[in-house]
């Protein structure tokens, strides 16, 4: 059928546009990922709900429509798996999201790791991933209890990696971007750790989660990375089945006691530092330390 009727209602500007349904949104986003509309249309796409914005009801739709795609990652044991996406990378502070899926890791759970770069200026995960020896899978795994696996965003479905790739040519983030932090690409229990910049997202993501009955943590990152910054203690909100309880009280400024953390960014260097951190040759972090118990909270109760 194409999307044109939808650009019609979305693509009207700001003040103009119209919202889609949930199963307008579906469709629309279905088709994108399926790859059957116009390189043009799929550029109008995304303009257009730049200038407009989601709600939350067409969030919803989106996800439907990439929930009913996705290549699933599943649990041996049947454990809640812990998903933590990581797109943003490091730009002035280290990539810690594998810190975090090692931490959560020894205390039992299994971790995904699903990300893929968005940006050439900046470090991402899977390069510190590399140089810690942990290698990308090209097929959805089954994860073993205790296990840290990395699935690029292609494996889990190529037709959202294309729309993150968009970015590249139009220069400006999509729906797809917001998506990703959202997901949840396990058959099975999970816990989605998500994070946001800026504190309108907290509101919307965290409408999301009730609507479509997530089991979640949500928080201010570490520069768009779900990891808690280690300067400060943000707020932390859970999610179980899509019921909201706030798990962490934030304090304002910076923390007292700052961790030494690492001068660059650089994949080696970050990887030397979560090294020493996990053997127990440096602190972890307080705030990423409560973090993990929040998680497992989650997980388990």
């Amino acid at each position: 059928m194409g999307i044109s009727h939808y650009l019609k209602e979305i693509g009207r500007g700001k003040q103009g546009a119209r919202p889609l349904a949930r199963e307008q949104a579906a469709d629309l986003f279905g088709q994108i990922l399926d790859g059957g509309v116009t390189d043009l249309e799929v550029g109008a796409f995304c303009i257009a709900m730049r200038v407009k914005g989601e709600t939350p009801e067409e969030m919803c739709g989106f996800l439907d429509a990439a929930h009913a795609r996705l290549q699933r990652v599943s649990s041996a044991s049947g454990k809640a798996v812990v998903v933590l996406p990581s797109y943003n990378g490091a730009r002035r502070l280290p990539v810690l999201t594998p810190l975090l899926a090692g931490l959560v890791a020894r205390r039992g759970l299994p971790v995904l790791i699903h990300g893929t770069a968005t940006e050439s200026s900046r470090v991402f995960v899977r390069e510190v991933l590399h140089a810690m020896d942990v290698q990308a899978h090209d097929a959805a795994p089954v994860l073993r209890d205790g296990e840290v696996a990395f699935v690029p965003t292609e494996v889990l479905s190529p037709g959202l990696k294309r729309l993150l790739d968009a970015r590249r040519q139009i220069g400006l983030r999509n729906s797809a971007h917001s998506l990703v932090k959202l997901m949840n690409p396990v058959a099975g229990p999970a816990v989605i750790v998500s994070s946001y910049t800026h504190p309108e997202y907290a509101l919307s993501m965290g409408a999301v989660f009730e609507a479509i009955g997530a089991t979640a943590l949500l928080l201010r990152g570490t520069e768009g990375e779900v990891v808690a910054d280690a300067r400060r203690l943000p707020q932390m909100d859970g999610f179980r089945d899509g019921r909201r309880v706030t798990l962490q009280e934030g304090r304002k400024g910076t923390l007292a006691e700052l961790p030494e953390l690492p001068k660059q960014v650089d994949p080696d260097t970050t990887a030397a530092y979560i090294r020493d951190v996990l053997a127990g040759r440096k602190p972890v972090p307080e705030s990423m330390a409560l973090q993990v118990e929040h998680i497992l909270h989650l997980a388990t109760a």
